[in-house]
């Protein structure tokens, strides 16, 4: 009697535990889960993504400005393009606007007064060729 009990003990446990696996339910409520959690960090990524590229058009315009405000100042003359900042050793190399990926800035050209006797026309300022907007400042990076 008794190896009859063990037995039917053992056929109790082995079907328990196939009742223990999760329910079509459980596991579409875990999967819901997760996909809400991934859309949250997804937007978190790349809000993220947009600040760290605004952050680096800021750094690269106030550099690009400052090399054109030294340039005038030591040549008595404003660079006529970005390249004699190169050229001339203000900045290694033109940087990329990071909102368009390639090196087409929108520079500023005036007629500039460098000393009573002598003005020349050259690059006064410089901004982002994108048209797009910032969406936390919202104003056109083309304008910063």
């Amino acid at each position: 009697m008794m190896h009859r009990d063990k037995c039917k003990s053992n056929r109790d446990t082995g079907h328990r535990a196939i009742q223990r696996g999760f329910t079509l339910i459980e596991l579409m409520v875990v999967i819901a889960i997760i996909m809400i959690l991934a859309t949250i960090a997804a937007g978190n990524y790349q809000k993220s993504v947009v600040r760290a590229k605004e952050t680096t058009l800021r750094t690269d315009l106030k550099v690009m400005r400052d090399a054109i405000q030294h340039y005038t100042e030591d040549k008595e003359a404003a660079p006529s393009s970005l390249d004699d900042l190169v050229s001339s050793h203000y900045i290694q190399q033109i940087p990329t606007d990071p909102m368009t990926n390639a090196k087409d800035w929108n520079t500023v050209s005036e007629d500039l007064d460098v000393s009573p006797e002598q003005s020349a026309s050259g690059i006064t300022d410089v901004h982002s060729a994108s048209d797009k907007i910032s969406p936390f400042e919202n104003d056109p990076y083309s304008s910063w």
